[in-house]
């Protein structure tokens, strides 16, 4: 059947080939999901099965560079996205992370994996390339991590993003610098390279200050989203063009497209129209990736890919450890962030795949490496796991001070007695509502918050606030849990709560809990681990639903509740 749909002139083979991707693409991700593992795993596993399983050859595909040619488009949509979400006032409050954990970070990897290459008597621009390549870390999967386990805000994430934003643009400028390094590396080529590429940012900052606001102006008073949507992808795909017949990377001119959009009012609405393609285009990103790879090679070299991978992630866990440590973070909470940095990333095979285009390597080689640092990629998710339950079994036991010298933040100070208070765990838009309502009616309240910029807003408008990690047994004991009233876990992080309420359960049994969730699927998982009141949003938001229709029907809500 299929056979005879891959033939029909009806069917493009490209249209076969991208719906048999994404298809597949589902059902390993949906599989994974019943695992608690990565989606990306699952769309770099995808690839892999379609290239080694013979459905392509079964249906006449033979040639998949119609995916490839996706992927690159979602390597420039991220560079633009990577471009809007930059801004100067980001870069400010990340300037130690970036500056101090980022050039650390970088620069030790980049000398570590040189030497090495240069033993295997690989020449010194391949070794270079090789050394850039392999500092680079998985953003989209440290990040993403981060969410799942309720700390996107907490100063691991936040020292990570710093140095993930140093990386970025690391490999924006290694990108201009690899043809001229791999075709000759003399110094009038490098320094005409640069030349070309400040010449090429100099042209899109007049650009952004003459042309384009005022052309983004004309296209939104048309009110049209579908004019407004295809201005923003035409934007970039005419910036990466200019990019790329100056010799440059596409990647570069889409990055420099997003710093155009960065600082205009039009930012958050273009980030949105961008994010669906992205992420699209991504997904063929990393299945194209697996197709690359061929199992029966990975098989017989399995002892060289997994010595390279374990090297990778030992080498770059050490290096990751002392950056961390150097941005602030103390009490052994450097080890989230180590173990989020410890991998190769997807830049890592974007900067192989342009090498690969000036040097001849051979086919084993570019295997090796490429499962290597696909491998060293899905490690990630469960060592970030693990690094945070082993980071509350190593703490001290005298300090709940996660990033920053403790007088600096002020958490460990002992704060006023304060009995039959409320404990609201993260100060997010949950949180803050229920803080608001609490005040109203006099209850006491003890804000336990990872951001510290946030405690320390707290603390100068004189609300009771520690900046501790709620995984962490003494910031309970801190927090003066055994005298509470109850606890509110604002966050839906369904793992995380688990976790918590083993601690709390553990120093006052009859402590009253109160949760929320997104999933329904989710509800029994936290009542099973104690929870006594669970908030589902999917539930609340209905609710709200019933009550804004009732509302303009002029109806009671009990005439339409269920």
């Amino acid at each position: 059947m299929i056979s005879i749909i891959a033939a029909s002139t009806d069917f493009p083979p490209t249209f076969v080939l991208l719906a048999i991707v994404l298809s597949s693409v589902v059902v390993v991700s949906l599989v994974l999901n019943q695992f608690k593992q990565s989606l990306l795993v699952g769309y770099f596993l995808s690839g892999v099965i379609l290239s080694n399983s013979g459905i392509l050859e079964y249906i006449g595909i033979s040639d998949v560079s119609a995916i490839h040619a996706l992927s690159e488009i979602g390597i420039v949509l991220l560079l633009f996205t990577i471009g809007i979400e930059f801004s100067i006032s980001e870069f400010k409050s990340l300037r130690k992370s970036i500056l101090v954990g980022g050039g650390v970070q970088v620069s030790l990897t980049v000398i570590s994996t040189f030497i090495f290459a240069l033993m295997y008597s690989l020449s010194w621009q391949v070794a270079l390339t090789l050394g850039f390549a392999i500092s680079l870390s998985s953003t989209a999967v440290s990040i993403k991590t981060f969410q799942d386990m309720g700390l996107p805000e907490s100063p691991q994430a936040r020292v990570t993003l710093g140095i993930a934003i140093f990386q970025d643009l690391v490999a924006i400028i290694f990108m201009i610098l690899i043809p001229a390094i791999l075709s000759t590396g003399t110094s009038s080529d490098l320094g005409f390279a640069l030349a070309k590429g400040i010449c090429f940012m100099v042209g899109v900052l007049i650009l952004s200050k003459y042309g384009l606001p005022q052309l983004f102006d004309k296209v939104a008073q048309t009110n049209s989203r579908e004019l407004f949507t295809v201005t923003v992808i035409g934007m970039c795909a005419a910036v990466a063009l200019i990019s790329s017949v100056m010799g440059l990377s596409p990647a570069l001119g889409a990055f420099a497209a997003g710093l155009i959009v960065s600082e205009s009012k039009y930012s958050h609405r273009v980030l949105s129209d961008v994010l669906p393609f992205k992420d699209l285009f991504l997904t063929v990103f990393f299945v194209s990736v697996g197709l690359l790879l061929d199992i029966g090679v990975i098989i017989d070299n399995a002892f060289y890919i997994g010595s390279l991978t374990l090297g990778i992630l030992l080498v770059k866990f050490s290096i990751a450890s002392l950056a961390a440590y150097l941005c602030g973070l103390r009490s052994w909470s450097w080890l989230i962030t180590a173990l989020s940095l410890c991998s190769a990333g997807e830049f890592s095979i974007v900067l192989f795949n342009k090498a690969f285009n000036f040097v001849e390597l051979p086919d084993l080689f570019e295997q090796i490496l490429l499962a290597s640092t696909a491998i060293s990629m899905a490690c990630v998710p469960t060592l970030m796991k693990l690094g945070l339950r082993a980071t509350q079994k190593l703490k001290k036991p005298k300090t709940a001070e996660i990033c920053r010298k403790d007088e600096e933040l002020g958490m460990v100070q002992q704060i006023e007695e304060i009995k039959d208070h409320m404990i609201i765990c993260g100060y997010g838009p949950v949180g803050r509502n229920l803080h608001r309502s609490l005040e109203k009616t006099k209850i006491p309240v003890l804000v336990l918050e990872m951001n510290p910029k946030t405690v320390k807003k707290l603390l100068e408008k004189g609300v009771k606030a520690l900046f501790a990690d709620i995984c962490d047994r003494e910031s309970w004991e801190l927090a003066n849990l055994k005298e509470s009233r109850g606890v509110a876990l604002t966050f839906p992080a369904v793992e995380v709560a688990e976790q918590v309420c083993k601690i709390i359960l553990s120093i006052k049994p009859d402590c009253i809990i109160h949760a929320r969730c997104k999933f329904e699927s989710d509800v029994d998982i936290l009542l099973g681990a104690g929870v006594h009141h669970v908030m589902l949003d999917e539930e609340q938001s209905g609710r709200a639903m019933i009550r804004s229709i009732s509302n303009s029907y002029s109806l009671k809500v009990e005439d339409i509740w269920e």
